[in-house]
């Protein structure tokens, strides 16, 4: 599927990226083939094929939650790259 200049820049556009001319060419034609390609998968027949979220199956790889015991500040603060009084110190990232 060829796309026309003005497409490739729309795209461009939203994904909020400069492109130089070369690279609306190349661009244009790498996305021409993937849109190709998703006309291709749209004419198969998926209508005996139940939906999936993930094609590798549904599998829990969490822990199981367990109490614990809190160990303090004064352990969480030795931890601390740096620290001033009973808090940890961090650069100001608001001004």
């Amino acid at each position: 599927m060829a796309l026309s200049e003005k497409e490739i820049e729309h795209v461009a556009i939203l994904a909020r990226l400069e492109i130089s001319a070369a690279e609306k060419t190349r661009f244009g034609k790498e996305l021409g083939q993937i849109l190709d390609y998703v006309e291709k998968i749209k004419g198969l027949d998926t209508s005996r094929v139940d939906p999936t979220a993930s094609v590798l199956g549904d599998e829990d790889v969490f822990r199981e939650d367990a109490v614990r015991l809190f160990p303090g500040a004064a352990a969480l603060l030795d931890n601390a790259p740096d620290k001033e009084g009973p808090f940890f110190k961090v650069k100001k990232v608001v001004e």
